[in-house]
């Protein structure tokens, strides 16, 4: 049974979700308020794309495209943080490359160990004893954490080979491949295309390089026409191009120059995804199966047209092993100049991208579905948004004051928001209230923010001094039931 070989894949990717902060309160005997207590939640588990070379394709994410890493656990009390997500690895071929859906490249992964973090895990929320400060020493609320990051990814294998076979279907590329190298794909006598790249390492003396048998070429296959694009990704790093020519032929219309540049025609118009040309590398041509006297007539007349146009040609049988020798050699000398005046490669560098000076981190505009309504954009607004609890309102409050240190209130103000105007933060609007005092000075209950006073809503004090009030009227009617009672005995004694 053989492996079926998979060169493309879309995967869906979701990094772990960061932890709940925990909102606690030290509480032991004789100290029943020992202050705030509450730990962080845990980071979310990335999903990280490891190159591994043990691994040649990429039918496992053919078949499981789904791929999830752990989430972070929530925080405790007693200042017990919790445990951050499992980071989960994908190990992928060296060579593989990572786009978007339009077609971004986001990645290039070359060399083994070589990693990208595909999909980032989620911050964990901090607990109430890391948000005391000394105008709130004890918050009664945590910060909730980041929901981890979801992406749709686009993984590409393009092989790593220094010598690229060229040509039309049933060419003979692939007995070619099997005679100079130990690969042994699929040959038959009668015409079929290779339908997956198939490599096989050389030695040429002390040279060794690796080639690559690729699906065949047709016209228009830089059009997407056939296997086409499948053959020109795994060409994209090749040092050297062999434009492997049938000169046994029968089909009418072809002869090996029109063949050659039918294949030229198709690598001028094809863009590599990688923006490396392919113009420059250099070519050389094979005239094929020349056991066959027909086509040994056919290469010696065109031989000598195709070594004026610079190329160098070999006569090769994969039947008589004829030429098969100084073609080695050949590209062996190749090879060797290329990887000479190839620069060294680098270790991956660290790049660090401060914020600009004037970068006051978000970004003001006009709604343009709610008249008189803003949009606020920026990573930390909108971070903000989702760490906050809205149902407690002392978080509410916490957040109105991270928001006004920022510059957001002031900056709604310059640019003529009103009061009571829509304001939207990611997935949420609210209505402004200027002149938000940025500092808590007011003592308050624990979840609970005096600035936030809801005309719709009764707080927990008024309803305690409503059941007071209610109480004192109710003594009040029975003392004066009682008086009522007292009145009508005496008035009766006096009538006795």
């Amino acid at each position: 049974m053989t492996t079926r070989f998979v060169d493309r894949a879309v995967i869906h990717l979701a990094a772990g979700s960061g932890g709940n902060g925990c909102a606690s309160v030290h509480r032991e005997k004789f100290k029943p308020l020992g202050g705030p207590d509450g730990g962080n939640g845990g980071t979310g588990g990335d999903v990280l794309l490891v190159v591994d070379p043990g691994v040649h394709t990429l039918l496992d994410f053919h078949y499981r495209p789904h791929a999830r890493a752990g989430n972070g656990r929530q925080g405790q009390g007693s200042h017990r943080n919790g445990a951050a997500g499992e980071t989960l690895e994908l190990r992928v071929p060296e060579g593989t490359v990572v786009l978007t859906e339009d077609g971004e490249v986001l990645a290039d992964l070359v060399g083994a160990g070589t990693t990208f973090v595909a999909a980032k895990g989620g911050r964990g929320g901090l607990g109430n004893a890391a948000l005391a400060s000394r105008a709130r020493k004890a918050p009664g609320f945590a910060l909730l954490g980041e929901e981890g990051e979801s992406r749709d990814l686009v993984l590409e294998l393009r092989s790593m080979a220094d010598v690229g076979l060229l040509g039309f279907p049933s060419a003979g590329k692939s007995s070619l491949i099997s005679v100079l190298s130990a690969a042994k794909p699929k040959i038959a006598d009668y015409p079929f295309t290779t339908l997956v790249p198939n490599l096989g390492v050389v030695t040429a003396g002390d040279t060794v390089f690796t080639m690559a048998d690729v699906p065949g070429l047709i016209p228009g296959a830089s059009g997407g026409k056939g296997l086409g694009l499948d053959f020109l990704r795994h060409i994209e790093r090749c040092a050297v191009f062999v434009h492997v020519i049938d000169c046994a032929t029968y089909e009418a219309g072809r002869d090996p120059v029109s063949d050659i540049d039918a294949l030229e025609e198709e690598l001028a118009r094809y863009t590599p995804a990688l923006g490396e040309s392919l113009e420059d590398r250099p070519r050389l041509v094979v005239l094929n199966k020349v056991d066959v006297p027909e086509a040994a007539e056919l290469a010696e007349f065109v031989r000598p047209d195709l070594e004026q146009r610079g190329l160098r040609v070999f006569e090769v049988s994969t039947v008589s092993r004829h030429g098969l020798r100084e073609l080695s050699f050949a590209l062996g000398e190749i090879v060797e100049r290329t990887r000479a005046e190839r620069p060294a490669a680098e270790p991956t560098k660290i790049v660090l991208a401060p914020p600009a000076v004037d970068d006051s981190g978000f970004t003001i505009e006009a709604d343009p579905d709610e008249p008189g309504g803003f949009i606020v954009r920026g990573p930390k607004p909108e971070r903000w948004i989702r760490q906050t609890n809205f149902a407690n309102d002392e978080a509410v409050g916490y957040l109105g004051d991270r928001l006004n240190r920022l510059g957001v209130e002031e900056e709604l103000a310059r640019m003529g928001a009103e009061p009571g105007c829509p304001v939207t933060i990611a997935d949420y609007t609210f209505e402004w209230e200027p002149s938000t005092p940025s500092v808590v000075t007011q003592l308050a209950g624990r979840g609970t923010d005096p600035r936030l006073d809801r005309g719709d809503r009764v707080s927990a004090a008024d309803r305690k001094q409503a059941r007071r009030a209610r109480r004192m009227s109710d003594a009040d009617v029975d003392a004066t039931d009682t008086g009522d009672v007292e009145t009508d005995i005496d008035v009766g004694d006096d009538d006795r």
